[in-house]
C-alpha cells in the first residue's frame, strides 16, 4: 500500500512539473502570435491647430486623443518613475518576471483570490494592444508568450516608447504627452517631479487616480511613486522632501479645446481640398494665420450687431402696430427674424493672412460658414472697383458725373423690356462730383460713369481684380455678381494695400513628425499704382466720415469703407479697412428673403465693423492708425473740402470768370 501511494505521489509530482510545459506548449502551437501591431506601432495621433502666435486653437482626433512622443522626447525622470513603481527589474527581465510571478502565486494561494499582479511593463503593453483585459489563465499565458516575443523583437527603449504612447491616463488622454498637456498644460520637459509621478501613477487606475476627479487620492499615489524612487536611491532626500509637499495646479479642460470652431471646420475643408484624408488620425501640426484674440473680437462684434438689429426690428414693429391702429391701410412687413444671420472676414492687408473668420452669429445654432461658403450680391460695396478703374483712367474725385434718370431698353427671352434704375434716396442731383457720387452711393451717377468709361473698356479693366462672374451689362453698376465675404475682403486689399491685391491665406504651414509637408506661398499682383489707390482710399475714408458708413467710425483710427444694400434690403454689407487690416461684414436672411426694410448695410453691418476695430485698438494700441500718403499726391482745398490729385488724375481746369479774385483750381 505504501509503495502504491508513493507511485501516486511521484506521478502527481511529475504531472505537476510537466503540466505547465504541456500547457505552454499547447498555447504556443495553437495560436498565431502576431506582434506586428507593436513592432510596426503606428497609433492614431491627434492633429493640432495653432494660431499665428503658436496658441492652440483645437485638437482634432477620431476616437482617441493622443499626442505621440518619441523616446528622445521623454525625460529620463519619467522613465525612472515608471520603472520604480511598475517594474523595477524592467531592464533585466526577458519580458516576464519569474520571481514576481511566484510571489504573486503564493499570495493568491494564501488569500484564495488575486491580491497582487505580476505583470511587467511589457505584459501591460501586450494586454492593452494585443489582448483583452479578461482575467483568465489562458489570457495570462498568452500575455507571457507575447511579452517574450516582443522583448526579442524590440529594444527596451522601443517598448517604453510604445507603452508611454499607448497607455490610457484618464480624462480621455492616451499617452503621457497628451496627459501632460491636458492635466498641466505643459510639455514633457517642463514637468516637475511631482507632476511626472502623478502621470506614471495613473495607468494603474485612471479613474480613481485622475487628479481632476480625486485630487487628494492622486497626490497620495504620486507620493508613493516618489517614495519608491527615494527608497531605490534614485533621488536624494532634498528632492524627495520638496516633491512630497508640492501641490501642482491641474486643469480640467475639454479634449478638443476648440476655441474657434469656424477655423477648425475651414481647416478640415481645406484639407479635403488637398486630398489629405487622415486629418483626425495623422498627427498633423497645423499653423494658421488666425489671431485668436481678433477671432474672439470678431465673434463678439458680429453677435453684438445681430442683437442690436433684433432690438431695432422689435421697436420698428411696435411703431408700425401703432400706425396700423391709426390707419388700417398701413401695410406691415412680415419678416422672419429667425432667418437673419451674418458673417465677418478680416485679413492682414499686406500679406493676405486671414486674422479672423466668423461664419454665423452663433456657431451652436448654425455651423454653416457664410464667410467662406455663402455667396451673395455685394451691391454698392462693389462700386469702388468701378470708380478705381475711372481714377486709373485719369478721373479724379473732382470730376463731375451726371446724376439723372435714364430708361434703358433691352431684350430678354425675345421680349423687349425696360430698366429704370434709381437712387436709393429716390432723388437726382443733376451734376455731382465723382467723390460725392461714391460717398453717397449714387446709383445713377455710377451707371452714367460706366457709360462714360464704356462697358467693354470697364470689363477689360476689371479683369485685373480677378472677380468672378461679372455680368456683361449695366447691372454691373449695382454689384449684381455673387461673392463670399472672404472673397470680397481679398479683392478689397487692392485698395488697402496701395494697388497690390494679395491672396487670402489661412494655413501658414503643416508639419507631420519632423517634416514640413506644406508651406504657404504668398501671392499678389498689381491692380493699380499707389497714388491712384490712395485717391480711392481718401474717397472711401469720406464714406466713413460723412457718408453711408458713418456708423463704422472709430475714434483715433482712420478707416475707409463702402456699404452695400441690395434690392429690397436682401443683403447688407460693409467692406473696408484700416491702415493695416481689411474687414468685410455681411448680414442677410439665409432664405434670401428681404431683411427688415430699415436695415441697410450701414445700419446693420456698420456696428459690427466698428466694434471689431474698437476691440482691435484695445488689444493692439500700437497698430498703425493713419494712412500713408504716397509720393506724387497733391492736396487742393476746394471750398470746405480737400481733393487729392496725381500726375494721372489731374485737377480740372475752369474757365476764367469775371470776378478777378476767383482762381483756377491750380
Amino acid at each position: 500500500m505504501r509503495k502504491y501511494f508513493k507511485k501516486i505521489l511521484i506521478s502527481l509530482l511529475v504531472i505537476g512539473f510537466v503540466s505547465p510545459f504541456v500547457l505552454v506548449g499547447y498555447f504556443l502551437t495553437s495560436y498565431d502570435y502576431d506582434i506586428s501591431k507593436l513592432v510596426e506601432y503606428k497609433p492614431e495621433v491627434t492633429s493640432r491647430i495653432y494660431d499665428k502666435d503658436g496658441k492652440k486653437i483645437a485638437n482634432i482626433f477620431n476616437t482617441k486623443h493622443r499626442y505621440y512622443a518619441r523616446f528622445d522626447e521623454i525625460p529620463p525622470r519619467i522613465i525612472e518613475a515608471l520603472v520604480a513603481i511598475e517594474d523595477t527589474t524592467f531592464f533585466e527581465h526577458p519580458g516576464i518576471n519569474i520571481d514576481a510571478i511566484f510571489r504573486a502565486a503564493i499570495k493568491v494561494i494564501r488569500a484564495g483570490k488575486a491580491v497582487e499582479g505580476a505583470s511587467t511593463i511589457t505584459q501591460q503593453l501586450v494586454k492593452n494592444v494585443l489582448l483583452t483585459r479578461e482575467k483568465k489563465l489562458s489570457r495570462k499565458i498568452k500575455e507571457a508568450i507575447y511579452a517574450i516575443k516582443i522583448e526579442r523583437a524590440l529594444s527596451k527603449e522601443q517598448i517604453l516608447e510604445c507603452y508611454l504612447n499607448e497607455i490610457y491616463y484618464g480624462h480621455g488622454y492616451y499617452g503621457i504627452k497628451t496627459a501632460a498637456d491636458g492635466y498641466f498644460h505643459k510639455n514633457l520637459n517642463d514637468l516637475t517631479l511631482k507632476e511626472m509621478a502623478i502621470l506614471v501613477g495613473l495607468p494603474k487606475a485612471p479613474s480613481t487616480y485622475a487628479p481632476t476627479k480625486n485630487y487628494d487620492i492622486s497626490m497620495g499615489r504620486a507620493n508613493r511613486v516618489i517614495k519608491r524612487m527615494y527608497v531605490l536611491g534614485w533621488i536624494d532626500e532634498t528632492t524627495y522632501e520638496s516633491a512630497l509637499v508640492e501641490n501642482p495646479e491641474v486643469f480640467n479642460t475639454t479634449l478638443t479645446q476648440n476655441k474657434a470652431p469656424f477655423i477648425v471646420d475651414e481647416v478640415a475643408r481645406r484639407f479635403r481640398g488637398m486630398n489629405i484624408s487622415d486629418l483626425k488620425t495623422g498627427g498633423y501640426e497645423i499653423y494658421t494665420t488666425i489671431d485668436l484674440r481678433l477671432q474672439e473680437a470678431a465673434r463678439e462684434s458680429l453677435k453684438y450687431a445681430y442683437e442690436e438689429s433684433l432690438k431695432r426690428i422689435e421697436k420698428y414693429k411696435e411703431k408700425e402696430l401703432k400706425e396700423v391702429a391709426k390707419d388700417e391701410m398701413f401695410e406691415l412687413q412680415d419678416v422672419n427674424v429667425t432667418q437673419l444671420n451674418g458673417a465677418l472676414a478680416s485679413l492682414d492687408s499686406a500679406s493676405g493672412n486671414i486674422l479672423a473668420l466668423v461664419g454665423s452669429c452663433d456657431y451652436k445654432v448654425s455651423s454653416y460658414n457664410r464667410a467662406t461658403q455663402g455667396r451673395r450680391q455685394p451691391g454698392s460695396a462693389f462700386k469702388p472697383f468701378i470708380y478705381q478703374v475711372a481714377v486709373d483712367l485719369g478721373f479724379s474725385g473732382a470730376t463731375e458725373l451726371v446724376d439723372i434718370a435714364k430708361t434703358y431698353a433691352y431684350e430678354k427671352d425675345g421680349e423687349e423690356r425696360k430698366w429704370r434704375p434709381r437712387n436709393y434716396e429716390k432723388n437726382y442731383k443733376g451734376l455731382v462730383t465723382l467723390r460725392e457720387a461714391l460717398v453717397h452711393s449714387r446709383n445713377l451717377a455710377t451707371i452714367n460713369l460706366v457709360n462714360d468709361i464704356g462697358l467693354n473698356n470697364l470689363l477689360r479693366e476689371l479683369k485685373k481684380f480677378n472677380i468672378k462672374h461679372i455680368p456683361r451689362d449695366l447691372s454691373i453698376s449695382l454689384g449684381t455678381m455673387s461673392m463670399s465675404p472672404l472673397e470680397l475682403a481679398e479683392v478689397y486689399t487692392s485698395f488697402s494695400n496701395y494697388g497690390v491685391q494679395v491672396k487670402a491665406h489661412l494655413i501658414q504651414s503643416i508639419d507631420k513628425g519632423n517634416e514640413t509637408i506644406y508651406e504657404m506661398q504668398e501671392r499678389s499682383h498689381i491692380t493699380s499704382i499707389p497714388t491712384q489707390s490712395y485717391i480711392m482710399t481718401t474717397i472711401l475714408r469720406d464714406v466713413v466720415n460723412r457718408g453711408t458708413a458713418r456708423r463704422a467710425r472709430v475714434r483715433g483710427l482712420e478707416l475707409a469703407a463702402k456699404t452695400g444694400t441690395t434690392n429690397s434690403n436682401i443683403d447688407g454689407w460693409l467692406a473696408g479697412y484700416s491702415p493695416t487690416i481689411t474687414t468685410v461684414v455681411w448680414f442677410g436672411n439665409d432664405d434670401n428673403t428681404p431683411m427688415y426694410k430699415h436695415e441697410t448695410g450701414g445700419k446693420i453691418a456698420g456696428p459690427a465693423f466698428r466694434s471689431f476695430y474698437q476691440k482691435t485698438l484695445k488689444l493692439y494700441p500700437q497698430i498703425k492708425r493713419k494712412f500713408d500718403v504716397p509720393d506724387g499726391i497733391t492736396e487742393v482745398h476746394i471750398g470746405k473740402r480737400t481733393e487729392y490729385f496725381s500726375d494721372i488724375s489731374r485737377p480740372p481746369r475752369v474757365e476764367q470768370i469775371s470776378d478777378p479774385e476767383e482762381e483756377l483750381l491750380w
